[in-house]
């Protein structure tokens, strides 16, 4: 492998992890070009969208290479993306080899997630507060939590179905069926407060707001990619919570 074949995998792979991780276009471009740059070439190319990135270095020379690769769309991991974003400044500053980078990069690809009782904790006090921010009372705040816990073991349970928009359809109708189940046996929760409270957590609030961000920042083609899939995900939330809302009109739902 030349040199310019490991500088631009590395790049490449660099890039990968940001765009898996939920990083913005123009931040995955700019880490790249600073890793290339950090090498001292300046014959290069970068192009990244929302699933995929082309780039190129040395064209017109014999040392000319190119890389290519379709990277799925996935969920956000801030933690690697301030992971890549640091090896790329270490690089930039000299502190850093090709090797050690590379090293450096798949610890970060492979580092332990958070413990499950953390994320399922967090699910569960994001959901009361946001019960609490739209006017739920304590009792309304409380039943969100526990809610909130029966989601996140759902989205961390190795049995949930890998299509996003199928779980976000499924996650929508069960903690609306919940919520209703809750508001039917406790009247004094607020049906209206549990569902607001607990589908928050599904909202794809980072998806929406790099799709605007890439609209300001002329990557159209990447900002339609990510605005249709959170609009998507907005669309399954709605027909999970809709389903169980009708089904409990049709069975006599007291408080629907």
């Amino acid at each position: 492998m030349t040199e310019n074949q490991k500088v631009l995998e590395l790049a490449g792979y660099a890039g990968t992890i940001l765009l898996k991780s939920g990083a913005e276009i123009f931040r995955v471009q700019e880490t790249m070009n600073h890793i290339i740059e950090s090498f001292g070439i300046t014959n290069y190319h970068v192009y990244v969208l929302s699933n995929a990135i082309f780039a190129t270095v040395g064209e017109g020379t014999p040392q000319h290479c190119s890389l290519v690769r379709n990277v799925p769309l996935g969920e956000a991991n801030l933690c690697r993306i301030d992971g890549v974003n640091t090896v790329s400044r270490k690089l930039r500053d000299g502190q850093y080899d090709a090797d050690t980078a590379l090293r450096k990069l798949q610890e970060i690809e492979h580092a332990r997630p958070q413990s499950r009782g953390i994320l399922i904790f967090s699910c569960g006090y994001a959901s009361m507060a946001f019960c609490y921010l739209f006017g739920g009372s304590i009792w309304d705040c409380l039943c969100v939590f526990v809610i909130g816990l029966v989601h996140e073991c759902y989205q961390l349970s190795p049995h949930k179905t890998k299509s996003s928009f199928t779980s976000t359809l499924f996650s929508s109708a069960m903690v609306t069926f919940l919520s209703a189940v809750s508001a039917l046996a406790l009247p004094i929760l607020n049906f209206d407060h549990l569902v607001i409270g607990s589908i928050f957590a599904l909202f794809p609030g980072i998806l929406f707001t790099n799709s605007i961000r890439e609209f300001f920042n002329g990557d159209y083609l990447s900002g339609i990619i990510h605005m249709i899939h959170a609009i998507l995900i907005g669309v399954c939330i709605a027909l999970g919570v809709c389903a169980v809302i009708l089904v409990f009109r049709l069975i006599g739902g007291v408080f629907l």
